[in-house]
């Protein structure tokens, strides 16, 4: 039992680490797009068009590709799943063959130095139709779990149980389990975003080779539960 509840964290833990590097990552490559939180692109879309830097078109089209992607997600895993068992890990296998290409464009055209230039966009536009697939078979498959890209959420139910912990006579029990998950979740999404600026420093856009790899470890850590799930 011990091994299968590990077996069940390990894969939404690997999804807030890729999320926290690959948006961390996009964002210093891409002169600030956001690739996994993409409503944050109204925030830097504003700011480009104040401050006269680059940007602007990638961080207009962000949210309508997620958004169709998500759309695109929803419909071929309902159509996929009374025909193919393993729904879940086909959408994995196709969110590693878009990090590998959205890698492969910022290492073959990067650096980025003109965020509205056709290779920064494009880049930018598969990288965020990768995390499109991850935020979608998340709420579709892992509901249960804590997101794994968006963490104001769960940062403020961090907070609320943590108060409740505090209250004399409250459900400690629940609030307790809920809080050390999600704070668990968010230390991950952190380090994702810390190895990535690091990475990003020491390497450039080489950076994105990692993305992939992690992506690969989640889709083994799935392959890897019980048969029962």
């Amino acid at each position: 039992m011990a091994t299968e509840t590990q077996d069940r964290l390990l894969l939404p833990l690997l999804l807030s680490l890729t999320a926290g590097y690959v948006d961390t990552a996009g964002f210093l490559a891409l002169q600030g797009l956001f690739t996994a939180h993409v409503t944050g692109n109204f925030v830097t879309l504003g700011a480009s068009l104040v401050l006269g830097t680059s940007g602007a078109v990638a961080k207009l089209l962000a949210l309508p590709v997620f958004c169709v992607v998500v759309i695109a997600v929803r419909l071929l895993g309902s159509w996929l799943s009374p025909r193919f068992h393993p729904v879940l890990e086909a959408m994995l296998g196709l969110k590693i063959i878009l990090l590998v290409a959205g890698g492969a464009l910022a290492i073959r055209f990067g650096p980025f130095h003109d965020g509205d230039s056709w290779q920064a966009i494009v880049t930018g536009m598969v990288l965020v139709a990768a995390m499109a697939i991850q935020n979608a078979v998340h709420r579709v498959y892992l509901g249960s779990a804590p997101p794994s890209t968006l963490m104001t959420g769960t940062t403020t139910q961090i907070m609320i149980d943590l108060a409740d912990v505090m209250m004399p006579g409250s459900a400690k029990n629940q609030a307790t389990g809920r809080l050390t998950r999600m704070s668990v979740n968010v230390l991950v999404f952190a380090l994702g975003c810390g190895a990535a600026a690091l990475l990003f420093m020491r390497f450039g856009v080489w950076c994105f080779v990692a993305p992939p790899l992690l992506a690969g470890f989640s889709l083994a850590a799935r392959i890897a539960e019980p048969a029962d799930r």
